[in-house]
């Protein structure tokens, strides 16, 4: 056989030239229709059909399964999508990548590229002249796609000649003659190659090749393309290993889906064959038994019909599949820590606007639900459970007389300080480095102004909070009255923000329409003055200590509530917005 090193160098690069244009083909689409891409995703997503007909056309879109699935696993990552979501966004991504198999088979088989291909290239080059940045882009796109094809008729010509070369066929003969376990040994070969080349088209390509030069049969070609199914899930479980339990969830969610497809295959191995070959004779073509030259078709025939079955037979049992994983890889509970750390922002959430927004979304409401709402109720001396309950707040108040010594300072160091930071540091690195919507820059802006609005909460609280502890159980009944009207006025407010946030309803808008009347009552008194606490001073009803201090705290509290309401509106009250991106 006259195969030699040289020729060895020269298939490796005919691989590489075939995936280099795929990956700039797919790069160039990603960032023509990134945002749409991943607008399409985040919002068809509300049901399994809809998250099928998402992964679908983004996959067809692209030309790359393996992008979808790093999207869907970077969103699920930053809970933008739920699993039984991503796992139906990756059935229809596995559909999608079907229409490669296609492009390769119609376009590299079919029709000959390689004479238009060179010329499509200096359309390509020329287009990057544009000042244009969209042409520009269209430009690299069209390079993409031509270099794909110029790397196919070279992948073609690097194969060696099963004519020149029939000590191939002996060589082969040995291992394609063994029944079942030919099939088992080509899916293996077919998932490692995958795993080695990360990528199911470049696979792809290399079967299609080898069977019309005649190397393989039919079903051994078949049971390539079921090794190319498991071994893409490969990109996606090692996205996954640095990423949190969410993305690790989806990564296996798509492997036990190919692995569940792939097994049903290979009990009806060669009656799905049959059918697949009546199919491909009912299009025109030959029977893939009979002509070499059907298999390209038949194996892309085969390719299709394979993953549409696969969905349509377990779209119904998204369900179990998600509680399957979800005991595979459990939830992952962070140990308390000294000084508290992000939950969300991580350096894979920087990769999307739309991961980054969610993640500082996240990490916001993090901070307000497990810092902030602490921090305030406990300088208020009320347990949070009390304000979470049914209980009247003024019994609340009334019974809550035991000094908690609430360390406002120290709670700001260890649960806020370093969130807050992060929080501030990713959203202005976002602002930089992405290329952002005029909608998802104000979005990140509000939370910005919600992070700084709950540090404020905590420096008024601070003041407050001493003084509560200093007048709770004070002999002077009069300064001990009007502090207990100062903590009936913020507990009422953590306890509407926090049905506020609960509420996914019609009664959403009851409660944000009572905060934003506790705002405007707080926002009047701020610059009014307290009648009773005049009257106090005037008639020496409290020291000139007690006194100041009781006007100091009167504005405190108003701020402190105009700043709660205002962070419960910029988190809780755009659940739906905070997702949108301008077209």
């Amino acid at each position: 056989m006259k195969y030699g090193l040289a020729e060895i160098l020269q298939l490796f690069g005919s691989l590489g030239l075939f995936l280099f244009g795929m990956k700039v083909m797919s790069d160039s689409l990603l960032e023509l229709a990134g945002n749409k891409m991943r607008r399409i995703l985040a919002n068809m997503t509300s049901n399994r059909f809809k998250g099928i007909l998402s992964g679908f056309f983004i996959t067809s879109v692209i030309q790359s399964s393996s992008a979808t699935t790093l999207m869907v696993v970077s969103f699920a990552n930053a809970s933008l999508l739920t699993l039984a979501e991503s796992i139906s966004v990756i059935m229809g991504a596995n559909i999608g990548t079907t229409i490669t198999a296609w492009l390769i088979t119609i376009l590299g088989f079919k029709v000959s590229m390689s004479a238009i291909a060179l010329p499509l290239v200096g359309v390509g080059f020329s287009m990057n002249f544009s000042k244009k940045e969209q042409i520009k882009k269209w430009g690299v796109f069209i390079i993409g796609f031509a270099v794909l094809f110029i790397g196919l008729q070279f992948l073609k010509d690097a194969v060696p000649n099963i004519n020149e070369n029939p000590q191939i066929l002996e060589f082969l003969s040995q291992y394609t003659e063994l029944g079942i376990g030919s099939v088992l040994l080509f899916l293996l070969i077919g998932t490692l190659l995958t795993i080695i080349i990360q990528s199911s088209s470049a696979t792809m390509a290399l079967t299609l090749i080898m069977t019309a030069q005649g190397w393989i049969p039919f079903d051994l070609a078949a049971a390539m393309v079921l090794g190319e199914n498991i071994g893409t899930t490969i990109t996606a479980n090692l996205a996954a290993v640095v990423a949190n339990y969410h993305a690790k969830r989806t990564a296996r969610a798509h492997l036990i889906f190919n692995l569940i497809g792939v097994v049903w295959v290979l009990i009806l191995f060669y009656p799905f064959l049959r059918l697949v070959s009546w199919i491909t004779m009912e299009l025109g073509s030959d029977s893939p038994y009979v002509n070499a030259a059907a298999i390209p078709v038949a194996i892309s025939l085969f390719h299709t019909v394979f993953n549409i079955t696969n969905t349509l037979v377990l779209v119904w049992f998204v369900k179990p599949i998600a509680r399957l994983v979800e005991r595979l890889v459990p939830a992952k509970i962070t140990p308390e820590k000294e000084i508290d750390e992000p939950k969300f922002l991580t350096k894979s959430s920087l990769k999307y606007p739309e991961t980054l927004i969610a993640a500082l979304e996240n990490e916001s409401k993090y901070l307000y639900k497990n810092a902030i709402f602490e921090i305030v109720a406990h300088a208020m001396n009320v347990h949070r459970e009390d304000i979470k309950g049914d209980q009247k707040i003024k019994k609340i108040v009334k019974r809550s007389t035991a000094d908690m010594k609430t360390d406002v300072e120290g709670l700001y160091y260890g649960k806020v300080k370093n969130i807050y930071g992060e929080i501030i540091s990713y959203a202005t690195k976002g602002q930089s480095l992405l290329q952002l919507s005029e909608s998802q820059n104000n979005q990140i802006l509000e939370i910005k102004l919600a992070n700084r609005k709950m540090v404020d909460i905590i420096r008024n609280t601070r003041a407050l909070g001493l003084n509560v502890s200093k007048y709770l159980n004070s002999e002077n009944k009069y300064v001990t009255k009007e502090y207990n009207r100062f903590r009936k006025k913020i507990t009422k407010v953590l306890r509407t923000i926090y049905l506020f946030r609960k509420e996914d309803g019609d009664g959403k808008e009851e409660y944000l329409a009572k905060l934003l009347k506790l705002k405007e009552e707080a926002k009047l008194g701020i610059h009014s003055t307290n009648e009773s606490i005049n009257t106090l001073i005037r008639e020496n009803l409290v020291t000139v200590d007690m006194g100041s201090s009781l006007v100091n705290d009167n504005d405190n509290v108003n701020d402190t509530i105009q700043n709660l309401i205002t962070v419960a509106e910029l988190l809780y009250g755009k659940r739906d917005t905070l997702l949108e991106i301008a077209s």
